[in-house]
């Protein structure tokens, strides 16, 4: 900031002091005494003066208030610019390094706790684990956490989410389906001899802005969330090793 207004000032100094048949001396600085210009040269590092008659003063004047104008709209953005990066530093600081999701709740940062869920195939459940080993029966099958409904619930459609990666993985927002006591997180296709998993979850639009070089973003929805339930998801496509913090939205 301190050079930007350096460079700005040395820029600002030097002024072209146009004549009327359209040549110009760069000047540090004018003054206009009854019929004579007296002027500063930077080429030549004196005091100077020709008459006034000479002079395209109304020229002069004109690109002088521009450049004038520019050079404080451009430390005005840059003002915002630096305000907007030392909020942004104060946020990142209330945000814990651990792995998991976090969102703001006026001056208290809140945490949401990660959901245990299984796999549903046509044997039964097991319980699903970061890297655990792929299912072995083929066909369809779902990933469910239990409950008919999240406790984490936000009146606001269009909630804002703090994630900090484990690892280098896909994320999002995605839309879950109550069933019978169970939320389905997505369905899944285990296909015969390869043991290949499709996965196919329901994913929000989101958008996403890294906040750091260590993994940790924000996220929220283009578009507000229709009232229902979510989960902020963490996976690999084709891994099953999904990680999910729900959520429902229930307006006011």
């Amino acid at each position: 900031m301190a050079l930007f207004v350096l460079v700005c000032t040395a820029w600002a100094a030097n002024i072209k002091l146009y004549l009327k048949d359209g040549s110009f001396h760069l000047v540090r600085e004018y003054q206009v005494e009854s019929d004579r210009v007296r002027f500063y040269s930077v080429e030549r590092s004196e005091w100077e003066e020709m008459p006034l008659t000479l002079v395209d003063l109304d020229k002069t004047r004109k690109e002088e208030a521009e450049r004038k104008a520019e050079i404080a709209k451009e430390a005005k953005d840059l003002s915002e610019e630096d305000a907007f990066e030392r909020q942004q530093q104060k946020l990142i600081l209330r945000i814990p390094e651990n792995p998991g999701v976090y969102w703001l709740d006026g001056d208290q940062t809140r945490t949401i706790k990660a959901a245990e869920s299984t796999v549903h195939t046509s044997k039964g459940r097991s319980v699903l684990k970061v890297l655990s080993p792929i299912p072995a029966v083929s066909g369809k099958a779902t990933v469910e956490i239990d409950g008919s409904h999240s406790m984490n619930v936000f009146s606001s459609a269009e909630p804002e989410f703090y994630l900090q990666l484990s690892d280098p993985e896909r994320f999002g927002i995605a839309r879950l389906k109550s069933k019978a006591g169970v939320r389905i997180v997505e369905n899944v296709t285990i296909m015969p001899i390869t043991k290949e998993v499709v996965e196919e979850p329901d994913m929000v639009d989101i958008f996403q802005s890294q906040l750091t070089s260590g993994g940790l973003y924000k996220i929220w929805p283009k578009v507000p969330l229709e009232p229902g339930e979510y989960a902020v998801v963490e996976y690999t496509m084709g891994k099953l090793n999904m990680q999910i913090w729900d959520f429902a939205v229930k307006p006011k």
